[in-house]
């Protein structure tokens, strides 16, 4: 069974990789390949799009900044909050996958993935205590000369800047992500991933379909049922590894 597991993994992400390769940031590589001593983000070492050095500076907690972007301009951040924070910033700089959605004016960025609306509501109560002066992290700063963030306005509580799960995640950072309505058909940034994005369609065919409304409705309908059935082997095989 754990064969099995780790094949169709291997399957999926060779397949997924030779089709979008790497978003084109100043961290990425031209194309995803093993990183097997990636000090985080492991969940891509099979098949990353960043090098395991990059990943030292998410190793540490609390993180103070990445890159020039620093983390604790409202304070430090919880560890529950940091934890989702790590999460979205391995998926944009590490994941194999996040070229599918690769933003169309500029290739460097992301749009509209689709993330599971249970994931937005537990991101969003990890970090609704915590401070932010920013609603949109990726535009609302001030850069100073040397291209680090600073804050504009004054701290006010996650709760306060945003109504809830999902008015969080579309705008934390900017149009780069989008909740879904399945449950399936999205990503939780963990090992369930490997399974949904078999049957989630890139951004671009997304828009293609768009056209043909009906079809493209049957069409998600029975992605979303085999998707759940996939789903249901692969938290099967999980459970039997763990016995």
């Amino acid at each position: 069974m754990l064969r099995f597991a780790v094949i169709l993994f291997a399957v999926i992400t060779s397949s997924t990789c030779q089709k979008y390769g790497c978003l084109e940031g100043d961290t990425h590589k031209l194309k995803p390949s093993p990183e097997p001593n990636m000090h985080e983000c492991t969940l891509y070492s099979k098949s990353s799009c960043c090098y395991a050095d990059f990943t030292v500076q998410l190793a540490r907690s609390p993180v103070i900044k990445i890159s020039n972007s620093y983390w604790n301009r409202c304070g430090q951040l919880s560890k529950p909050c940091e934890d989702f924070m790590k999460k979205i910033e391995c998926f944009y700089r590490c994941s194999p996958y996040a070229a599918r959605w690769i933003h169309p004016s500029y290739t460097a960025a992301i749009q509209s993935v689709p993330l599971c609306q249970n994931f937005c509501d537990d991101w969003y109560e990890a970090c609704k205590d915590d401070s932010t002066c920013v609603r949109n992290w990726l535009t609302d700063w001030e850069r100073d000369r040397s291209g680090e963030n600073r804050c504009k306005n004054k701290c006010i509580q996650y709760s306060e800047m945003y109504t809830n799960g999902t008015d969080m995640c579309q705008n934390m950072w900017g149009k780069s992500f989008k909740v879904s309505k399945s449950s399936c058909l999205c990503l939780q940034m963990n090992k369930k991933d490997m399974v949904a994005v078999k049957y989630l369609p890139s951004k671009s065919s997304e828009e293609s379909s768009s056209s043909s409304s009906s079809s493209s409705s049957s069409s998600s309908s029975s992605e979303e049922r085999a998707c759940q059935k996939k789903l249901l082997k692969f938290k099967k095989l999980k459970g039997e590894e763990e016995e």
